[in-house]
């Protein structure tokens, strides 16, 4: 009996943290489909249908050209955290010495760095390279901040596949990056889905980087672009609150189609 209402008190308490996160949601979409001049509540639905708030989001506010600039920096920079995260964490699990703990170490301490600390050394060696308002820095730029988070996951994670998996591989003649390939990075895939989520949403999201590094209006981001479609109408916010509801779709369809394998991700790859 005791068991069966811990159940439901734990269901009535998701089900309330749920109503919470979707509260915002649900107001946000509210203003988006309603006329610039309609002033009723906004916890109501309007009785009808109104799409200029879509059109003038994504015509004034150049979200499709901002939103591309996003999708083309999210996609290589994630692509190279999941292959240089993976194959770095691979011989740091499998090799336990006191340098590789070190490292692992080194890799933890990078995380508790906070990006406004170094935006001004950063700025000023993207400048020198010629990095500034480029698709190729801010890639390069936000893997190598990322980078150690991933390492981090991935290298618990992979501690924790037996090493006889490794031993006989290599007896049936595979090569180190044969066992890699074809043994290990199948298993990855909890922890790699959860990689893709945490970087793709985080990245997708970024706003200071975006604003010191993508300085040039072709190559404005989905933040910086809303940013800018809200201080320039800041009396229509119906058509703002289009604005940002467009640009949350891509990674709410990210994580919905990756959450199965979110949380084993995130327990399998933090702790050993």
């Amino acid at each position: 009996m005791g068991n069966r209402y811990a159940g439901v008190w734990k269901n009535a308490a998701g089900l309330v943290i749920a109503v919470v996160h979707l509260i915002p949601f649900y107001i946000l979409l509210a203003m988006a489909v309603k006329r610039p001049n309609d002033f009723s509540s906004r916890w109501r639905l309007p009785d009808y249908g109104y799409g200029d708030n879509f059109r003038a989001a994504m015509g004034g506010g150049k979200l499709l050209q901002a939103m591309t600039n996003s999708l083309i920096v999210t996609v290589c920079s994630v692509l190279l955290i999941v292959l240089l995260g993976s194959m770095a964490a691979y011989p740091l699990a499998r090799v336990r010495t006191r340098v590789n703990l070190v490292v692992l170490s080194l890799f933890m301490s990078v995380m508790m760095v906070p990006k406004l600390t170094v935006l001004v050394p950063l700025y000023k060696l993207m400048a020198g390279i010629g990095g500034v308002s480029t698709y190729w820095g801010i890639v390069l730029l936000v893997t190598t901040y990322k980078l150690s988070a991933c390492i981090f996951l991935y290298a618990n994670f992979i501690a924790t596949i037996p090493r006889a998996l490794d031993e006989a591989a290599t007896i049936d003649g595979c090569s180190r990056f044969s066992v890699f390939y074809r043994i290990v990075l199948p298993q990855m895939m909890p922890v790699t889905a959860t990689v893709i989520i945490m970087n793709s949403v985080s990245i997708w999201n970024d706003f200071s980087f975006s604003l010191y590094f993508m300085q040039s209006p072709l190559k404005r981001t989905v933040t910086l672009a809303i940013s800018s479609f809200f201080s320039q109408n800041n009396t229509n916010l119906n058509a703002a609150a289009a604005a940002a509801l467009i640009a949350i779709v891509p990674a709410t369809v990210l994580f919905l189609s990756l959450q199965k394998h979110y949380v084993k991700g995130i327990v399998d790859g933090s702790v050993k």
